[in-house]
């Protein structure tokens, strides 16, 4: 199904496999109600490792490649999607960051630990008034005499309320544009850090997704990542690898959507036989089936892409759009495929409906996902 994976690459898959079978699926309703991610289970993924998979060995993680890393995505997102999401996050940008850019001292205070499973990351970017366009954020850091001043606020950010980190993006000189962005190491709580109340989403609502707001909030010089001005730099130096994860988590839902479908057609008799048996049904699934092994590829292939350290964000752009667009369409044909119990909350389609429509949004949304791959392609370099 995957192709031809090293002896490491199926273990890493049979792994998460199992987890996500055992641990995640029959959770996942309860999970959403609750509205959070409960500690052991985050506890689990870090003690097997899921919490730094790219992380090299010496900074605290088990630095599998990106195929083992988009591996482990697909059977995570395939039993809770808002699971996929808090880890999807947490290796990367966050982790990815702090591996990258962060000196050796700062990888050893914040890295290690958080490779390690102790915490949980976030990436703090978007703004109220802007999203795709990273470059006009409005969050301000101001020296002082003591470090830094930030002050304003960041929207969507995914696992805000639970992270023992955050890195997060600011201006640190307003007349320098693009190159006036600073990234930084925020700890979360103290004076002028707030975290705001979780926002009411349609999905993946086990994932928690607040605002922050930084009222005059001093940082240390020591926190700042990298060198001043390099932020937006470190910001998208990401992306690849955040799209990679997206469209990963996009086959995993619609894999699980799959399996629902194909065991239910199965099992469902109509006019004598079960309605597998039915070309019309039959039909459906094979087409389903072709779309999530077609966009398992795409992604399979954009992480080899990144493990051979070429540039790859023209196939990680078009994995992200053709997973994420396909996954909508398959969760819904198999919500068809079971009729009237495929729109109940007892089958955990609709659950995975409104969890996978997100990914057409976060981590660039399907419209600039198009002018990135139409870039590539009228610029004469996608070939």
């Amino acid at each position: 199904m995957t192709g031809i994976l090293t002896e490491e690459q199926e273990l890493i898959q049979k792994t998460a496999r199992d987890f996500s079978r055992d641990r995640l699926a029959p959770g996942a309703a309860a999970r959403e109600a609750a509205g959070c991610i409960e500690p052991d289970v985050i506890n689990e993924m870090g003690k097997l490792g899921f919490l730094g998979m790219t992380v090299p060995e010496n900074q605290g993680g088990i630095g599998t490649d990106y195929v083992s890393y988009a591996l482990a995505l697909m059977e995570m997102a395939a039993g809770d999607g808002a699971v996929s999401t808090m880890m999807s996050v947490h290796n990367a940008p966050f982790c990815a960051i702090l591996s990258r850019f962060a000196s050796p001292e700062q990888q050893q205070r914040w890295l290690t630990p958080a490779a390690e499973g102790a915490f949980i990351g976030a990436f703090a970017l978007t703004e109220p008034h802007t999203g795709s366009d990273a470059a006009a954020i409005k969050c301000s850091a101001q020296r002082s005499a003591s470090g830094y001043v930030l002050n304003g606020s960041k929207q969507f950010i995914t696992s805000a309320r639970i992270a023992g980190g955050i890195v997060a993006f600011a201006v640190t000189d307003k007349d320098a544009g693009k190159k006036g962005i600073s990234a930084f190491y925020i700890e979360p709580g103290g004076q002028g850090f707030t975290v705001g109340a979780p926002e009411h989403k349609l999905g993946q609502k086990a994932s928690d997704t607040c605002t922050l707001t930084f009222d005059s909030l001093e940082v240390e010089p020591s926190h700042l990542i990298g060198e001043e001005g390099q932020g937006l730099a470190i910001a998208l130096s990401s992306l690849e690898t955040g799209r990679i994860g997206i469209a990963a988590q996009s086959v995993g839902m619609a894999q699980a959507a799959l399996d629902v479908a194909v065991v239910y057609a199965q099992d469902r008799v109509t006019f004598g036989k079960p309605i597998a048996q039915h070309q019309a049904v039959a039909f459906r699934l094979a087409d389903m089936d072709m779309q999530v092994e077609a966009a398992r590829q795409l992604v399979l292939n954009a992480a080899r892409l990144k493990d051979s350290g070429a540039p790859c964000l023209r196939e990680a752009s078009i994995a992200k759009l053709f997973a994420s667009q396909m996954a909508e369409r398959v969760v819904s044909d198999a919500i068809q495929t079971l009729g009237g119990y495929g729109y109940l909350a007892d089958f955990p389609l609709e659950r995975i409906y409104r969890d996978v429509r997100v990914c057409q949004i976060y981590e660039g949304t399907s419209d600039v996902q198009r002018i990135n791959i139409s870039r590539e392609l009228l610029g004469g370099r996608a070939r």
